[in-house]
C-alpha cells in the first residue's frame, strides 16, 4: 500500500515511521507538516519516491494514498479525520480525536454511517499485561483495577517542539486527556461495558505550574466495582521512562505490575508467578502499525475504532467537570 505520514512533527510518529521503513511491505510516498524542515527531515529519510508537504491536503489531493498515519494537536483532528472521511481515505488517528466528546461522537457517527476504516491507537489492548488477564482470568469478574502511570515533566513536549501540548484550547488538558484515556479505555475493556461513571476527581498543576494539569485522578465505578486511574507529568525521566504500578483483581486471580515488563499472577490457591510481559505502550505503537494495515487488507475491522473513543471521552469530560478549574495558573 501507498502510504502518507501526516504531521510528522508529533512526537509520536517515530513510533509509526519506523516499523514501516524497517519491514519495507509498504510504500511511504509522502509526509506532510507545517513545520517544512521537520517534513523535508522525513522525507529525506525515507528517499526516493517521498515527497514532503506543508499542507496534508496537498499531499493527499496530489498522491492519493491508500491509508495515511495521522497527528495533530487536538483542536485540529476533527479538521483532519473529516478531510480524510471526504476522501475515503482509511487512515488512524491518535486519540483524543478532538478536544470535545461532541467532535468524537459527531466522527464516529458518519464513520459508521459512511463505513470509514478509522483505527485509534489504544495500543495498551496489545499488552501482554492485558492478554495475560484475558488468558488465565476468562469468565471471571474484574472487582477492582487500579493503573498509575506517571511520566516524564512538561517540558518534553517543548523539547519535542510540541508546545501545542501545553495549550489547554489545543490540547484539551493535559496528563488526563493525553495518558489517562489509555487507562479508562482499559476499564471499559475490562468491565466489558461503557455504563461506567466517575465518583470522584482531581487534577492540579503544582509541580509545573502550566495551564495544563501535570497530576490526574479518577476513582471509577461500575455498579460495587472500582478502578482507580492516575496519571502524572511528574517523573525525573526522559520519553518512555515511567513510574508504573498496575493491578487488577479478578474472582480467582490478582494481576500486578510494579514497573515495566515484570507481571505477577497470584490466585487464591496460594500460587505465584512471575512473567516477563509487556507492560507499557511504546513496544506496541510497531505492533499497531503493521496489524492495523494487515486489518485493512484482510477486511477486519482495526483494534479499537471512533466508536471505542466515545466512552472514554465520555470519562475524562465527566472527570474534568468533577475536578473542576486547576487551582494554581499562570498569569
Amino acid at each position: 500500500m501507498k502510504i502518507a505520514l501526516l504531521g510528522v512533527s508529533h512526537w509520536h510518529m517515530p513510533l509509526f515511521f519506523e516499523p514501516l521503513l524497517q519491514e519495507k511491505k509498504h510504500e511511504i510516498i509522502g509526509v506532510s507538516d507545517t513545520n517544512p524542515a521537520v517534513a523535508r527531515a522525513y522525507a529525506e529519510k525515507i528517499g526516493k519516491g517521498c515527497k514532503a508537504y506543508t499542507s496534508y491536503k496537498d499531499l493527499c489531493l496530489e498522491r492519493r494514498p491508500d491509508f495515511a498515519f495521522s497527528l495533530a494537536p487536538h483542536n485540529e483532528m476533527p479538521a483532519l479525520a473529516s478531510f480524510l472521511m471526504d476522501e475515503r481515505i482509511p487512515f488512524s488517528i491518535e486519540k483524543p480525536v478532538g478536544v470535545h466528546l461532541s467532535d468524537v461522537e459527531a466522527l464516529s457517527a458518519r464513520a459508521d454511517a459512511e463505513g470509514c476504516f478509522v483505527a485509534i491507537p489504544f495500543v495498551f489492548r496489545y499488552t501482554g499485561f492485558m492478554q495475560s488477564i484475558r488468558e488465565r482470568a476468562k469468565g471471571e469478574n474484574v472487582h477492582n483495577a487500579s493503573f498509575r502511570l506517571i511520566a516524564g515533566p512538561t517540558s518534553r513536549y517543548i523539547e519535542a517542539g510540541c508546545e501545542w501540548m501545553l495549550d489547554p484550547l489545543r490540547s484539551g488538558g493535559g496528563c488526563g486527556i493525553n495518558l489517562a484515556v489509555h487507562f479508562l479505555d482499559l476499564a471499559i475493556q475490562l468491565w466489558q461495558t461503557p455504563s461506567i461513571s466517575v465518583a470522584s476527581a482531581m487534577t492540579t498543576n503544582s509541580a509545573s505550574g502550566g495551564k495544563i494539569e501535570d497530576h490526574f485522578f479518577a476513582g471509577l465505578r461500575c455498579g460495587a466495582k472500582t478502578c482507580l486511574v492516575e496519571t502524572g507529568y511528574l517523573y525525573p525521566a526522559p520519553v518512555g521512562v515511567f513510574d508504573m504500578h498496575f493491578s487488577v483483581r479478578t474472582d480467582s486471580h490478582y494481576f500486578a505490575v510494579q514497573g515495566p515488563g515484570k507481571l505477577e499472577i497470584a490466585d487464591f490457591s496460594g500460587k505465584r508467578e512471575f512473567l516477563d510481559a509487556t507492560t507499557t505502550n511504546m513496544p506496541h505503537y510497531p505492533t499497531f502499525t503493521l496489524d492495523t494495515l494487515d486489518r485493512l487488507e484482510s477486511g477486519r475491522q482495526p483494534i479499537a475504532r471512533l466508536a471505542d473513543m466515545i466512552p472514554v471521552m465520555r470519562l475524562i469530560e465527566a472527570a474534568y467537570d468533577i475536578a473542576g478549574p486547576l487551582p494554581v495558573q499562570n498569569p
